[in-house]
């Protein structure tokens, strides 16, 4: 029936993939519109043209139908309330923590600070930076350290840095590595993995009996089963000492409560400190994210992996925040890299870097005596009921020896009985069971644990075991020193302070709440709310990544279906999800091809081809993977040289292991030859590795197993719209073909990670948790489930409809470098601004830092050809927005043409002193020969909605000649800064 409102069927109400319209910007007019400026009647038109017929294959596009936004979220509910989220009490590395509501509210769930990109634009990035410097401030006072980054992947990647580290820096002539056999299972398998591509022989081995020559020594501290080693006795040690003179290495795996209260591990000795601050606030997530720490000695400085948040000035003097030393490192130097990091964790570290903030250092103390109280009586109780406890000095965790009689029962039976009272323990062996109390254990608690232990005994009150209790920490073991003494740890307990802190830092950046940030190779698009919202359900946050499998049904199953429709989209057989960044995507990958071609023999396949225009992780993640770098050539239209790669195939005959390829290509096009270059590959014996950096080009139109691809990583924080979060956190799981599926990571804590193993084929664990960051699945798994197969197809082309549309309207102003099929991009296009330094002397810097006066991040810059800006505007962005950005760089462009004919001064002028920090706009006299409206309010928008630069243009060369990554106070900084 028809009435006032129309159709009033069901049929009406139930319109196909509603969310579609929430995450495709333009709307049907717009895309009429855009199209027809282009030359095209239909996208279908526009797609046929841009992606040539030889890459495309009929296939059918298999997944359920899309739900709305309402049935998703319920969706999501019901699987999260599978999960069983007990008590665990499992540790390993991985807490239960109370995340300050003040900091989950407005960090965790804000998109102001998860929907942020790394801060390589350093002008519209000093909120998040500010966030790091604590974190990193935070991390040297715990650990006694001179100089830590700004976090890394998860502890066990990070304790493998820090091997790799020891091997570069020390110049020691032993291949042997040393390592704790009370270091976390996780981690030893980690380190393992990384190193046996290496030639690196990692021994294991009780802490006491750690001898012998070696480049380096790692030990956990506290250790895994709880003990507290007598770190300075390990480093006195004649063993180690021995091991000093030959130039080796100590390096500590620390938990940072402990080290609250724990003497520092730099005072003790050590060189290389690592660890997880995830018990610092962040939800164990059944495994992640959780951001890594990596502290050092600052002699060890430009060898330290992953970013470094430094200290330096702007162009008027003033203090401002900037990456130090490594930024894009791994771009410059490629297969010669410190490592192949490209993400870090960022949004974790703010987090916890804001958990110490927050509590400040009485508070941080509190909770650590508090844990540390609990499991004195604990232990107490544990006594007098006749227990054994293996470790006689402990922080927070107790290894109990089980006798084995017929009331009390072994392991097994303790663990049953300790299921029944919703508690999990660490399972240790038959006779042992592991228990570790964190911030959220109470009183209670440890009653249910003791009752487990020994069922219908009579327990003493936790008061009466608390007055009995001795300390088994000496005063030896303790700190005396004082920690996170800088004001900031001072300030903002309450939280009226805490929350205008927390405003006034996201306020000083650039994220995607504020403006389009037109990244190319970075997909920077919709981050839907509706999307984020389970990562905070408590069936999802709460769970340990080792809790028995029945108790993590709920994610079981989710992780099953995003495999099955991310297989979909790819056309491979199976998907591991343990990968925790795409760097890690390809190092896993190239692992896995190493591995295959071992099992059949030719383990003496070690040359990997990559493009000269490829991702810079690329070489290194190839050098990662013990395999020798060849760079193929590109011809003039920035496409890989097919002539040349045939000839470097052929020279490297039965040594060929790889070839690692982007597509669309790094340049932006739909390479037509790309069947051509795989088929190369395959006929002398290789393996096709593609990047998946750009597979937002490819979804529902071309299947890279089809194109002849055998293994990809897909960046689920690009195409699957995991939030890049300032930096991290990144997923790159990695997808392959059915004969690579055995070779797939695996884990030694969880058996099934990889259910394709046969028997010990799995390249081991690269990662800490078997399923890397599970606790942000649900994000790709909301995305996939809300846009269905005609929602993602649609994506994919109003993504290569924005892109194309960007590069008509900028053509006449900044010539398009490459074009693929009729003259057409793909998803992004690169922007050639060589012609304009070379007239005028204006630099790509110029335009990016112009850019900001304008309101926006800047485009990829100088990447990944030099004195360029490479632009991707995804499919979320509307015309509007895309207008908006294409005309501030049309005006920029006529700001340019003003220095080209002398109308503007070739030095004093607006781009040269761009940004235009808030601090100038309330000078007294204005001295430059541009108006102060042309310089804070050169559009319209800028009238109705400014965002003012908290800092001018950052000195970056000042930066590095003067090293500071630590947060003295700022007046330090304004007085060197006169000086």
């Amino acid at each position: 029936m028809k009435g006032v409102l129309g159709d009033d069927r069901l049929g009406g109400l139930t319109e196909s993939a509603p969310f579609v319209r929430r995450h495709v910007g333009p709307s049907e007019s717009d895309t009429k519109a855009m199209l027809g400026a282009l030359g095209f009647a239909a996208l279908e038109e526009l797609i046929d043209a841009a992606a040539p017929a030889v890459i495309r294959h009929p296939r059918s596009f298999d997944l359920e139908p899309p739900l709305d936004e309402p049935a998703a979220r319920a969706r999501l509910a019901e699987l999260a309330g599978r999960n069983r989220v007990m008590t665990s009490l499992i540790g390993m590395g991985y807490h239960g923590t109370h995340t300050p509501e003040v900091i989950r509210r407005n960090v965790l769930e804000n998109p102001a600070w998860y929907t942020a990109y790394t801060p390589y634009q350093s002008e519209v990035s000093q909120g998040r930076m500010e966030a790091l410097l604590n974190f990193q401030q935070m991390i040297i006072d715990l650990t006694g350290m001179e100089l830590a980054n700004a976090s890394l992947l998860d502890e066990a990647t990070a304790a493998a840095e820090a091997m790799a580290m020891a091997r570069r820096v020390g110049k020691n002539p032993s291949h042997r590595f040393l390592v704790d056999a009370d270091c976390h299972p996780q981690t030893i398998d980690v380190v393992r993995t990384r190193a046996a591509p290496l030639g690196i022989e990692v021994d294991v081995r009780p802490a006491a009996g750690l001898g012998g020559p070696c480049f380096g020594v790692l030990v956990q501290y506290p250790g895994s089963g709880g003990a507290v080693p007598d770190l300075r006795a390990i480093v006195e040690r004649a063993i180690v000492e021995r091991a000093r003179v030959e130039r080796a290495l100590v390096c500590v795996a620390a938990d940072p409560l402990a080290l609250v209260l724990l003497r520092s591990p730099g005072e003790l000795g050590a060189d290389v400190v690592v660890g997880s601050s995830q018990r610092f606030g962040v939800p164990m997530g059944y495994g992640g994210p959780h951001a890594a720490f990596f502290a050092t000695r600052d002699a060890y400085r430009r060898s330290t992996p992953g970013r470094i948040i430094g200290v330096s000035v702007d162009g008027h003097g003033q203090p401002a925040f900037r990456m130090a030393l490594q930024t894009r490192e791994q771009h410059i130097r490629r297969e010669k890299a410190t490592s192949n990091i490209c993400t870090a964790q960022v949004l974790l570290a703010v987090m916890a870097g804001f958990y110490a903030v927050y509590h400040g250092p009485e508070g941080l103390a509190r909770i650590a005596r508090r844990v540390h109280r609990l499991a004195l009586v604990l232990w107490e109780g544990l006594r007098r009921l006749g227990f054994e406890v293996e470790n006689e000095a402990f922080f927070d965790t107790l290894t109990v020896r089980l006798p084995a009689t017929a009331a009390r029962g072994g392991a097994r039976a303790v663990h049953e009985r300790m299921r029944e009272r919703g508690i999990n323990l660490r399972v240790v062996d038959g006779g042992r069971v592991g228990v570790s109390l964190d911030e959220t254990t109470t009183p209670e608690v440890i009653a249910r644990v003791l009752a487990g232990f020994a069922p219908g005994a009579s327990l003493p009150s936790a008061a009466e075991l608390d007055a009995s209790a001795r300390p088994c920490l000496s005063a030896a073991m303790l700190r005396t020193d004082s920690v996170l003494r800088h004001p900031v740890f001072h300030r903002y307990h309450g939280e009226t302070e805490m929350l205008r802190y927390l405003r006034r830092l996201a306020a000083r950046d650039v994220a995607l709440d504020r403006a389009m940030i037109p990244l190319g190779s970075c997909t920077m698009k919709l981050n839907a709310a509706t999307e984020m919202a389970p990562v905070t359900f408590d069936g999802f946050a709460g769970l340990h990544p080792f809790a028995p499998p029945e108790q993590a049904e709920g994610y079981r199953r989710l992780i099953l279906d995003l495999e099955t429709m991310l297989c979909e989209c790819t056309a491979f057989a199976a998907v591991s999800f343990q990968p925790n960044a795409g760097s890690q995507g390809e190092y896993a990958g190239l692992l896995v091809i190493r591995r295959y071609h071992e099992s059949r023999g030719e383990g003496h396949r070690n040359v990997c081809l990559i493009p000269a225009s490829a991702h810079g992780t690329n070489p290194a993640s190839a050098r990662m993977a013990g395999l020798d770098v060849v760079v193929v050539g590109c011809d003039a239209e920035g496409n890989v040289d097919v002539e040349d790669l045939r000839a470097k195939a052929e020279a490297a005959g039965g040594r060929l292991a790889a070839l690692m390829v982007t597509y669309p290509s790094t340049h932006g096009v739909f390479e037509a030859s790309i069947r051509e270059i795989c088929g190369v590959v395959h006929e002398h014996g290789g393996q096709v590795y593609m990047d998946g950096a750009n597979l937002n080009a490819l979804v529902g139109l071309v299947w890279p197993a089809d194109l002849g691809a055998d293994v990809a990583h897909i960046n689920l924080h690009k195409t699957f719209c995991i939030p890049h979060g300032g930096g991290g956190p990144g997923m790159g799981p990695i997808g392959v073909r059915a004969h690579l599926t055995p070779f797939l990571p695996g884990h030694p804590v969880v058996a099934d990670a990889n259910p394709y193993d046969r028997g010990g084929t799995s390249i081991g664990a690269v990662s800490a948790a078997p399923w890397g960051s599970a606790g942000i699945l649900p994000i790709s798994w909301a995305y996939m489930k809300l846009m269905g197969h005609e929602g993602l197809l649609r994506a994919t082309q109003v993504a290569i409809l924005n892109a194309n549309y960007v590069a008509a309207r900028l053509d006449p102003h900044y010539p398009v470098l490459y074009r693929g099929p009729g003259g057409l991009v793909a998803h992004e296009c690169i922007i050639d601004l060589r012609p304009i330094k070379k007239a005028c002397g204006i630099t790509v810097d110029d335009v990016a830092k112009r850019l900001v006066d304008y309101g926006f991040h800047a485009p990829t810059m100088s990447f990944p050809v030099a004195d360029t800006l490479m632009i991707e505007p995804t499919e979320s962005e509307s015309k509007r927005e895309i207008d908006r950005f294409c005309e501030a760089m049309i005006a920029i462009r006529e700001e340019i043409r003003a220095v080209e004919t002398g109308a503007a001064d070739p030095e004093d002028n607006v781009l040269r002193n761009a940004p235009h920090a808030m601090r100038l706009a309330g000078e007294d006299e204005w001295t430059r020969p541009y108006s102060r409206a042309q310089a804070f309010f050169p559009a319209e928008w800028c009238r109705e909605d400014k965002y003012w630069p908290p800092v001018g243009r950052v000195d970056n060369a000042y930066g590095d000649r003067n090293l500071v990554c630590t947060c003295p106070p700022m007046e330090a900084y304004l007085d060197e800064a006169a000086d």
